[in-house]
């Protein structure tokens, strides 16, 4: 659905029942022709954020190194982070 709105932002209503079986209306219901293969083809730009959310290590570990002024622990936090920044760069599938 969201490849839908993204390739044409006149839709307002979808509905999806396959990869081969997708409908979308503008404003005045009047049906939007749509093309699949772009539809199916279409790759988030968006879906690394998702991706890093998920493997960043929690925030309270960066916080209880600040907290015991533990430098070790603080850099092990940020480069933690950075390492999830190089498996998932922006706008990579």
């Amino acid at each position: 659905m969201k490849a839908i709105f993204a390739l044409y932002p006149e839709a307002v209503k979808t509905k999806w029942k396959s990869d081969t079986e997708m409908y979308a209306w503008d404003k005045d219901g009047k049906e939007i022709e749509l093309d699949l293969d772009a539809i199916n083809a279409w790759v988030d730009p968006e879906a690394y954020k998702e991706k890093r959310r998920v493997e960043y290590p929690p925030v309270a570990d960066y916080l209880d190194g600040v907290v015991k002024g533990d430098n070790e622990q603080i850099t092990k936090y940020i480069d933690d982070c950075r390492a999830v920044k190089l498996k998932y760069p922006k706008g990579d599938e």
